[in-house]
């Protein structure tokens, strides 16, 4: 799970990703503001917690997103390093918008929503560029003879509209999510949500006329919430405090991050390790063993499955089982967020 930082210069892109990686001591390459930036954040999980006191397993492992931040600006000049910046969030699964909502170093007011609609623009120009050079590849391979598939032409031909009509390909869900489509990694297809990055003092949304179709806005203090990630757990406790912080930016970024992404989590638990895997919704069970292990997926026969609700009422996997929770489910079986499976294979 990876998702790209992307904004205007002077937005406060590095102020976000720092407040991010700060929390927790989460691992980050952090560089300069010239190099790529990528931080791992770990996804704490208070039943990954529960399980670990149950099984005291040797191991423990959360969940893990990736936040990336590569060099340059993000916005049309022409220059090498605009195109270094593009073709790296095209490897991402969702993006992160941050837009300023404070005053600029020279005073200029902010204009949010103005803002996001130039990188908005960007994406969708740099989609329509994509969609129409396939579109004149597809007619070129026509009149050379080769019979090119009906369903792709027809497929770009639909971006091609819903570009020009200047529409992000999010906002046509069949297609963002064709995976006919999928090779092109469209920029405007990718979810999305907003960053409104705010004064210390401002914990509001900015007034936006035109809400983007299908788009998260979240208000994050951001050079507050980079100070308070390094500090002690004491001294950041006061600060939360005083400025009404009642949850930190990467708990919030984290959340949305799932929900965009349309993620949830599953568990092995043993002596050995208990594990959270992120798999997206309506997985079902064949694929998701073959998150665990390719031999799993092979050589699967049943999945032992127990919710975690379930077993916290009961205290133990023992006592739930005998209370006729414990399910034995097919390949189809489709895993739902929280269950406790343990994969019965053989190869």
């Amino acid at each position: 799970m990876k998702l790209g930082i992307i904004g205007l210069p002077q937005a406060g892109k590095s102020t976000i990703f720092a407040a991010l990686t700060g929390a927790r001591g989460a691992a980050a390459d952090r560089g300069s503001r010239t190099d790529t930036r990528l931080a791992t954040v770990t996804v704490l999980d208070e039943r990954i917690d529960f399980l670990s006191d149950i099984y005291k397993p040797k191991k423990t492992t959360y969940a893990r997103i990736e936040y990336l931040l590569p060099p340059g600006v993000g916005t049309s000049s022409g220059s090498g390093s605009e195109g270094i910046f593009w073709n790296q969030i095209r490897t991402c699964d969702a993006l992160l918008h941050v837009v300023r909502n404070f005053e600029g170093t020279v005073g200029t007011p902010p204009a949010p929503e103005e803002d996001f609609r130039r990188i908005e623009e960007e994406m969708i120009l740099s989609d329509l560029v994509v969609a129409e050079k396939r579109v004149e590849r597809l007619e070129l391979d026509r009149k050379r003879g080769k019979k090119p598939s009906e369903e792709e032409a027809s497929l770009i031909n639909s971006c091609c509209q819903v570009l020009g009509d200047g529409r992000p390909l999010r906002e046509s869900p069949g297609l963002a999510s064709h995976p006919l489509l999928r090779g092109f990694t469209f920029l405007s297809a990718k979810p999305m949500f907003v960053i409104l990055n705010n004064d210390d003092e401002d914990e509001e949304l900015p007034e936006w006329k035109d809400i983007p179709q299908g788009v998260d806005l979240l208000a994050v203090r951001g050079r507050l919430e980079m100070d308070i990630a390094t500090m002690t757990p004491e001294e950041a406790q006061e600060f939360l405090e005083a400025y009404h912080i009642q949850e930190s930016a990467l708990d919030r970024v984290i959340r949305l991050s799932y929900r965009i992404l349309n993620r949830i989590s599953f568990f092995t638990v043993g002596a050995d390790e208990v594990r959270a895997w992120p798999i997206t919704a309506g997985t079902p069970a064949l694929e998701a063993a073959g998150e665990v292990h390719s031999d799993i997926q092979q050589g699967f026969i049943r999945a032992e499955t127990l919710s975690f609700e379930d077993l916290r009422t009961h205290g133990s996997f023992k006592e739930a089982k005998k209370a006729g929770l414990v399910r034995l489910e097919g390949k189809e079986y489709v895993v739902r967020d929280g269950d406790i499976i343990n994969f019965r294979f053989n190869v």
